[in-house]
């Protein structure tokens, strides 16, 4: 849109540039809670004119992790202020929860099955037992030519741990933590854009908000902890149109899982045929 003054005001950067654009004047502000909060309440952002508050993600904003910033955040809007929620999944706990910020909502929601796996290809390989776990994810890439892919484990030491294996066998690996500062990240998200890294490691975090565009295959090294984070993730391949591939690795007591996720989203994971170089 034309004409319209925006400001990027997100945590782990220099707050010298939010005070200059914010003062300046601006129509739209996209940040992450704990920033936007602090420029509040510096006085640098006026919220007296606020028209509109939109929460994305909401479902993680509203978790417990992030409950008491929006809060702190809707109590600083003004009491005419629309709000809207955003989110591919929205579990009926946070619906529960959006009672303090809203009043008689509209809902607007869309069947599971159209929340979007189309274009994504799903497999699974079953390795057995947990010592034969790193073995299959090395075997997987000697059997098949993967440009780029994103791991997604459930622990951060695991990211730490899956990173040394690999990079001890001379993968170009990067790895995000929740930890990873705001600087480090768009060094590590620059780098795997660019090729420079080929695998990227991540928990959960990864899962929202950031776009890459050219990932055609996830691998959950972990299946996710809840049903709601399997599309946020696998949701990076087959972006846009394009074909995506996404690979789930899977020991016997994981299959239980395995046929809720296929449930919930109404889909089929197969289980990875011999010859899986046509989806390469």
């Amino acid at each position: 849109m034309k004409n319209i003054r925006s400001h990027v005001c997100i945590g782990g950067t220099g707050i010298a540039d939010d005070k200059v654009k914010l003062s300046g004047g601006v129509q739209v502000v996209v940040g992450t809670p704990g920033r936007v909060m602090d420029m509040i309440k510096r006085g640098v952002l006026s919220t007296a004119r606020v028209k509109v508050f939109v929460v994305d993600e909401a479902d993680e904003m509203l978790s417990r992790s992030f409950h008491d910033q929006i809060y702190e955040l809707f109590k600083a809007m003004p009491h005419d202020v629309q709000v809207i929620l955003l989110s591919t999944t929205m579990p009926p706990e946070v619906f529960k929860i959006t009672t303090k910020f809203m009043r008689n909502p509209v809902k607007i929601l869309i069947k599971k099955e159209e929340v979007t796996l189309e274009g994504i290809k799903q497999f699974y390989i079953n390795f057995g037992s947990e010592e034969y776990k790193f073995a299959t994810l090395c075997d997987l890439y000697e059997a098949i030519n993967i440009t780029q892919a994103v791991i997604f484990v459930n622990m951060r030491h695991k990211v730490e741990m899956l990173s040394e294996q690999l990079s001890l066998k001379k993968f170009p690996v990067s790895c995000m933590r929740s930890k990873t500062s705001q600087e480090d990240r768009n060094i590590i998200l620059k780098e795997f854009r660019s090729g420079t890294s080929r695998i990227l490691i991540s928990t959960d975090l990864l899962t929202r908000g950031i776009d890459m565009q050219q990932v055609s295959v996830v691998i959950n090294y972990d299946l996710p902890k809840n049903l709601e984070n399997y599309i946020h993730r696998i949701g990076r391949s087959g972006r846009f149109g394009r074909k995506g591939v996404a690979i789930n690795l899977v020991s016997q007591s994981d299959m239980r899982k395995l046929k809720e996720i296929e449930a919930f989203y109404s889909t089929e994971i197969h289980e990875m045929p011999v010859d899986v170089s046509q989806y390469f």
